[in-house]
């Protein structure tokens, strides 16, 4: 069994294939005077009467008539070739001496006190303080206490000597307070109870 290809109607055939003629050919014309056609000349448009006052003994008066919008390409050439000629620092060149400063005779704050003294070196940096917050606990059966932290989101369950959050070793739970360790950087502090 075939199927019908819809061909049965031989005027519609040729109707759609003359519009579809049309419509390639008028595309093609477009795109031809869009790219390939002869470029328009603009007429040039007369300017608004400029008022008979002026400004002093060197004003003069212009009209439109001799401008050329076109561009020249000799001109432009000319202008692209023009070296950088001045008597100091080039600031579009990386490979410029730099300026030089002159010292200053004296310092502006030579009467402070302090000045001349030797900087202080910083310590080692101190580790991040831990982010968990415990708020609460849980005695079992057999009087050994659960903490519970929140970090951000999660809610974490622990006893002492558990690992939390893959980071954190809780080290010793109090009913007031909880001693976490900070893996990463060997840092241990004391959470106290939210609320207290």
């Amino acid at each position: 069994m075939a199927l019908p290809l819809g061909t049965e109607k031989k005027s519609q055939v040729y109707l759609v294939i003359v519009l579809f003629a049309f419509i390639l050919g008028y595309g093609g014309w477009q795109v031809y005077g869009m790219f390939g056609g002869a470029p328009s000349t603009p007429r040039p448009t007369a300017l608004p009467a400029q008022s008979t006052t002026t400004a002093g003994p060197d004003a003069q008066k212009l009209s439109n008539a001799g401008i050329d919008p076109s561009l020249h390409f000799a001109k432009l050439a000319q202008s692209e070739q023009v070296e950088y000629l001045g008597s100091g620092r080039n600031i579009f060149s990386a490979d410029s001496a730099p300026i030089h400063i002159e010292e200053p005779a004296k310092s502006a704050r030579a009467n402070q006190p302090g000045l001349n003294a030797a900087p202080v070196a910083p310590g080692p940096p101190r580790p991040p303080a831990i982010d968990l917050k415990y708020f609460g606990y849980t005695q079992a059966k057999d009087k050994s206490l659960q903490a519970f932290f929140v970090h951000g989101d999660d809610i974490f369950v622990a006893r002492a000597g558990e690992i939390v959050d893959h980071r954190y070793k809780v080290d010793v739970i109090r009913p007031g307070s909880a001693q976490v360790t900070d893996l990463s950087y060997n840092n241990t502090q004391t959470l106290p109870l939210m609320g207290n």
